[in-house]
């Protein structure tokens, strides 16, 4: 039987519905149908995308890849938000390889039982996210010069 959600701690099943890294295009609508829950008044999405410029510099294109720990360490951050939120549902899927200016590369959301916690929650999922789960960033400038960038 489902619990009610209403405290941090007190969950509806598995709350954590998508955990992945792929090398395939990312997809908005999957992220918003697995954190869909009738019991949330409250859905929060987050989508990264490649922009054109960074630094004041043009990108022209990166790359993204990971460790091969970054899986794990997605969920594990996403345990840590499920258990300081009242989380109703979770997901969060982060692209590697080559991506184009455009290019989704995360898509993370949370839904909660009310608005204030599904964008707390899901700033939490992508912060952490972006500072803690071994993703690593090449991007390659106009102007021919490249750098890396580390998630953590």
């Amino acid at each position: 039987m489902a619990a009610t959600c209403d405290h941090p701690g007190e969950y509806a099943d598995e709350p954590i519905k998508l955990i992945g890294i792929r090398e395939t295009p990312l997809s908005v609508d999957e992220v918003f149908g697995a954190v869909g829950d009738d019991a949330a008044g409250g859905t929060a999405l987050f989508v990264g995308t490649v922009r054109n410029h960074d630094g004041g510099a043009g990108v022209e294109e990166l790359a993204y890849s990971c460790h091969p720990s970054a899986e794990a360490e997605m969920r594990r951050v996403a345990e840590k938000v499920v258990a300081e939120y009242p989380v109703r549902a979770l997901a969060a899927v982060h692209r590697v390889g080559e991506l184009k200016v455009g290019d989704l590369a995360v898509v993370v959301g949370v839904s909660c039982p009310h608005r204030a916690e599904a964008f707390e929650a899901c700033r939490k999922l992508i912060d952490d996210l972006k500072h803690q789960v071994p993703i690593w960033k090449h991007q390659r400038f106009s102007d021919g010069t490249e750098e890396w960038v580390g998630a953590c």
